[in-house]
């Protein structure tokens, strides 16, 4: 099966810009209810994600959870590098089940690197149990 069956697009997906400041990033994850989002750069390109842990660790480095504060800080000075890779348009299933074990969403992107979307851990759980059920 081609993965691009249970690909989220980008335009169904919130996503959040390298460029943004602290708090506009919090307040986009608020406003989905997400612990986790995809940022990407103006060109599309995917970045990396941040998680709400990214967002802690820095406000007690800075030792301020004033939203005001945040202002002064861009989503790139919070960002891990190797944190939640993407693939590829043309991954396997098994490679996907791989990913999702550690993460909850799996970035998607094309051959240069423009964010495509995201497959979520429950889709991949939902093909793989489909298909035990398809072999009964």
């Amino acid at each position: 099966m081609n993965i691009v069956m249970l690909l989220r697009p980008k335009s169904e997906v919130a996503y959040i810009y390298n460029d943004n400041t602290i708090r506009q990033g919090l307040e986009k994850m608020h406003t989905h209810g997400y612990t986790a989002i995809p940022v990407i750069d103006r060109d599309g390109g995917y970045v990396g994600t941040v998680s709400e842990g990214d967002f802690l660790w820095h406000m007690l480095a800075h030792g301020t959870a004033d939203m005001h504060d945040q202002e002064a800080y861009r989503i790139t000075d919070i960002m891990r590098s190797g944190f939640n890779m993407p693939v590829k348009i043309d991954e396997t299933m098994d490679e996907l089940l791989l990913r999702v074990m550690d993460q909850n969403f799996v970035p998607v992107v094309d051959d240069r690197g423009s964010f495509m979307g995201i497959i979520t851990r429950k889709d991949v759980i939902k093909y793989f149990h489909d298909q035990r059920e398809k072999e009964k």
